[in-house]
């Protein structure tokens, strides 16, 4: 499945590179394919490695910005603004989700949830054709909650142990 999204998204650059009289150069096609083997996420950094270490095709971060840029524009790839980082997506073939993003380590955790989906599908608009949707739900994942939870305990110890003293 995978293969075939590829096969499509190079055919909607390649179609977009030549009405617009770009050149269709190597770099773009090797990020193109490298973004879309990526599951998930991936910062501007991640992608660098994976294109020198799987790919030994090294290119400069101008380039990868640039491309990247090129990409959004035509919807092949969406940047998410999460608290202290940025990271991009390969979103052709997945342009509505939610994310978790915990306010404290900063973990993201894509959701599905037919239910948004559905309530977003059938939200009225005027004049505005719906393309997809990101939702950002904010809170404290399970692993911070318990690190919470057992500094909290400790700092309790530490008060009833100094007010023990004192009597």
């Amino acid at each position: 499945m995978r293969e075939n999204i590829k096969v499509v998204v190079k055919n909607i650059l390649t179609g977009y590179l030549e009405l617009n009289k770009h050149r269709k150069t190597p770099e773009r096609f090797t990020i193109l394919d490298a973004v879309y083997s990526i599951n998930g996420h991936f910062s501007l950094e991640e992608l660098s490695e994976k294109l020198t270490t799987d790919y030994n095709f090294p290119v400069s971060r101008a380039t990868l910005y640039n491309t990247l840029r090129l990409f959004i524009e035509l919807r092949l790839v969406v940047r998410h603004r999460f608290q202290s980082t940025t990271k991009y997506e390969a979103c052709y073939d997945n342009n509505s989700h939610c994310h978790q993003i915990c306010t404290m380590c900063g973990k993201v955790t894509e959701v599905k949830s037919p239910q948004v989906t559905q309530a977003i599908d059938n939200m009225p608009t005027r004049r505005f054709r719906k393309d997809g949707f990101t939702l950002y739900v904010y809170g404290v994942c399970s692993t911070c909650q318990v690190k919470m939870r057992r500094h909290a305990e400790r700092e309790n110890k530490k008060m009833n142990q100094k007010l023990n003293k004192k009597q």
